[in-house]
């Protein structure tokens, strides 16, 4: 009868291991979850509000390098038409295509 006491306790012992070791990937993977995806999604988010923020004279740089002045947007298509160089060369290009705003609107400062 002795002999069933520690096999009943270590039984138990071996549950908690388990529960211990099982807490402790959960909180490695919440952990990875805000160290790499919610930064991520972060930075996608805010890149789609500027995208969709640029307005008409706005001076942008696409993702290919062309930069160039915005003068006109056709909502229907998502894209937009910009003017680059001293010929005032036409471009259409999508939306997506933007990598930054580089005018700097007034009412982003206050």
């Amino acid at each position: 009868m002795n002999s069933l006491i520690p096999l009943t306790a270590q039984q138990q012992g071996g549950g908690m291991n388990m529960m211990v070791v099982l807490l402790i990937y959960a909180v490695f993977i919440v952990g990875m979850y805000f160290i790499f995806f919610r930064p991520q999604n972060k930075k996608k988010k805010k890149e789609a509000e500027m995208r969709n923020n640029a307005q008409v004279g706005d001076e942008i740089t696409t993702i290919g390098g062309i930069c160039g002045r915005i003068v006109a947007i056709k909502e229907d298509t998502e894209s937009i038409v910009i003017e680059t160089g001293s010929d005032k060369a036409k471009m259409r290009i999508k939306r997506w295509a933007i990598g930054s705003v580089d005018t700097v609107h007034e009412e982003e400062q206050g």
